[in-house]
């Protein structure tokens, strides 16, 4: 897959091309929908797939989404639709300029003159241009003005006919429900990071935990014990136990923190497992509890072996 942040980067002879646009944050079902949908059709008319998105996201940019938090980064996402088998993906950097083309400059400016494009692929919730005024009928007027067909791909619906979206996931994932999201994602909802070293206290009490940095990328979901899967740089996947939280049984911890204990992971040599400075992932896969303070260490340590015993439970089934 090609990868381009500017029109300028994006060579002449690239087109003809069948397009798409969004922010594709989780590239959940509802995105991989779309972007199928784009491939196949670029494939049956042996024509280039190209998925535009923006960076920052807009409502940043617009100063109305200060809280906004991301699902995953840029590079995840690129690696995911890369593995569905897009030719090019053009992140565009979004800013007020940016923002103030109208629908038809936005379109013939990017669409039509930059990527030759023969198809477009949206969604009918489509939005684009100034102030978001360009919808599904001017797309149309549009592709009839400038010679491109509009393929509209309506939503999909989870089992629950909740709609897939991004906002959904964000909330779902806040409250800790990262079984829901897991459904909406079409995977289980993860993070990436390099294990670093923390405070010890998991070592002290029995259970060992690998820290992620904090700056991992990947929306951390609400506090609480889960059961997981930690995969390594070696690409080894190890069932974990996952705390998100500042572990209120101990004062002093303000920041909160993502550490996962590998179950059942070899005691003996401490140097046939370690983790420290490794980039791992981190994916959620059942809620277990939330975040408790316990009277003593004596108490918490009980309740670790319930939670690895449960983990442990979760993930044999």
């Amino acid at each position: 897959m090609k990868h381009f942040t500017a029109l300028e980067e994006v060579p002449r002879d690239l087109g003809p091309t069948v397009v798409t646009i969004g922010n594709f944050d989780g590239v959940h079902r509802g995105h991989q929908k779309v972007l199928s949908t784009l491939i196949d059709t670029a494939r049956e008319r042996s024509l280039t797939s190209v998925a535009i998105s923006f960076d920052p996201h807009p409502a940043l940019a617009h100063g109305y989404g200060q809280d906004h938090q991301e699902i995953m980064d840029q590079q995840a996402r690129s690696q995911l639709m890369e593995a569905l088998g897009l030719d090019v993906y053009l992140l565009l950097h979004y800013n007020l300029e940016f923002a103030a083309q109208t629908p038809e400059d936005f379109v013939r400016s990017t669409f039509v003159e930059t990527l030759g494009a023969r198809v477009v692929v949206i969604g009918d919730d489509v939005r684009f241009g100034v102030n978001n005024s360009g919808d599904l009928t001017t797309m149309r007027q549009l592709g009839q003005k400038y010679g491109f067909e509009v393929l509209v791909v309506e939503d999909l619906k989870a089992q629950d006919d909740r709609r897939c979206s991004s906002t959904i996931i964000r909330s779902l994932l806040a409250e800790g429900r990262v079984e829901e999201a897991a459904n909406l994602l079409g995977r289980y909802h993860y993070m990436t990071g390099e294990v670093v070293h923390g405070l010890a206290r998991g070592r002290e009490l029995g259970f060992p935990t690998a820290n992620l940095s904090l700056d991992s990328m990947g929306l951390a979901p609400a506090d609480g014990v889960y059961a997981g899967w930690l995969t390594d740089q070696a690409g080894v996947r190890h069932p974990v136990a996952v705390s998100v939280g500042t572990n209120p049984t101990f004062e002093g911890i303000e920041q909160r923190q993502v550490e996962a204990h590998v179950i059942d992971r070899p005691q003996e040599p401490v140097e046939s497992f370690n983790l420290y400075g490794q980039r791992v992932t981190l994916e959620f896969v059942a809620y277990l509890r939330g975040m408790v303070a316990y009277r003593g260490p004596q108490a918490l340590i009980e309740q670790m072996h319930q939670d690895v015993e449960e983990a442990r439970q979760v993930l044999a089934a």
